[in-house]
């Protein structure tokens, strides 16, 4: 899946919204995470203010830059007198209680700012990237526009109040859903409950954790003049639902209205399983061994979450990358089954080897296989 794809969040809607259904949040949209379909909107499109969920922005430039090897995790970055008493314990928010003139780990400060929403550690961050929070706001805003995001606009790396700080609960959700897709790894430091730093144990602020079935990040946010928001995920069955909602009361309203969402999106689908465990999926090629082929097949159920619509559009395909080469051993893993519908991922699952193919006894016979398969085209 492209970029482009993954931050494609299409105007058009899953099935028809539910005439009564309704939230309290100003601004809210819901996605299906794999084919990026909104499943309802409220105004999704207006200006708001993102508060700390602007710190999802801030990390995926350092998910990307570790992944060009332009920063390491063991990489420090001295606490400056700015970030302590903008973010530090002086300025009474969010903070991992970094201490003036220390020196931090990259990761820990990660942690810091996904699970504490530290704003003192995601100051430190744009400082020892990019000199100053300035200049690492002005880099975000220019990714945000390298990948399509037109609203999204970043003065600060914190979500603290400033004028032209903006974003969009459609663009938040694309940003969670780039978030999932591309940096699947660093995506799992949103489930984390708590993190301790500097002998202070705080605990992730995301009340779906621990609450919601299947719920695995994202992050929360709050200034006065924006209200209570959030950017939420949950999963089930392979299928993975991303809830934005901006402009509520209280944190109460705030989790409510997210759970809600998530609610009605899952209740939009049926349970379906696609294979039993043991079920025949396919018949892989072989090459150099006893047999030409072996019998693929699933070790445990699949199962996925599919509409009505969906199911009438829905196709498994087997991808492997072939011919397998003897020996195949029972048991071996040798490609996983994508469920499509409407010709989008839904869910992928592994499928194994039935029976063991043991290799050719002579490098004639495995000569003589080459030929036939180049011939029949495998």
């Amino acid at each position: 899946m492209t970029v482009a794809a993954i931050l494609a969040v299409p105007a058009g809607t899953l099935r028809a919204q539910s005439a009564d259904f309704s939230t309290r949040a100003e601004n809210a949209i819901l996605i299906d995470s794999r084919s990026g379909k909104v499943m309802f909107a409220k105004d999704p499109d207006a200006t708001i203010a993102p508060a700390s969920m602007t710190k999802v922005m801030a990390m995926l430039l350092v998910f990307e830059k570790l992944k060009e090897g332009r920063l390491s995790l063991t990489d420090t970055f001295a606490v400056s007198e700015n970030a302590w008493r903008k973010g530090g314990a002086p300025s009474g928010g969010s903070t991992m209680y970094a201490e003036l003139g220390s020196r931090i780990a990259l990761g820990d400060l990660i942690k810091g700012v996904i699970i504490q929403s530290a704003n003192d550690g995601a100051i430190v961050i744009a400082e020892g990237v990019a000199g100053s929070e300035e200049r690492y706001a002005a880099d975000m805003t220019a990714r945000a526009r390298e990948l399509g995001l037109n609203v999204s606009t970043f003065k600060n790396v914190t979500g603290l109040p400033a004028e032209g700080h903006v974003s969009s609960v459609r663009e938040l959700s694309s940003l969670a859903r780039y978030l999932i897709e591309v940096f699947p790894d660093q995506y799992k430091l949103y489930s984390e409950p708590e993190f301790t730093w500097n002998n202070i144990l705080q605990r992730n602020r995301n009340p779906l954790l621990g609450n919601y079935p299947g719920a695995d990040g994202v992050k929360t946010g709050f200034i006065s003049e924006a209200g209570y928001g959030m950017i939420g995920s949950a999963m089930r069955d392979g299928r993975r639902l991303i809830v934005v909602v901006a402009g509520l009361k209280s944190p109460r309203e705030r989790a409510e209205e997210a759970t809600r969402l998530l609610d009605y999106g899952f209740s939009q689908f049926r349970p379906i399983r696609l294979y039993a465990a043991g079920d025949a999926v396919a018949q892989a090629r072989v090459w150099g061994g006893e047999t030409s082929t072996v019998r693929v097949v699933a070790k445990t159920d699949i199962t996925t979450l599919l509409s009505e619509a969906e199911k009438a559009t829905a196709e498994a395909q087997f991808v492997y990358t072939g011919p397998l080469v003897a020996p195949v051993r029972a048991g071996d893993q040798v490609g996983k089954v994508n469920i499509l519908a409407d010709g989008r991922l839904v869910t992928s699952a592994p499928v194994y080897a039935r029976d063991s193919v043991n290799e050719l006894d002579s490098i004639w016979n495995r000569a003589l296989d080459s030929t036939l398969f180049m011939l029949l085209g495998g």
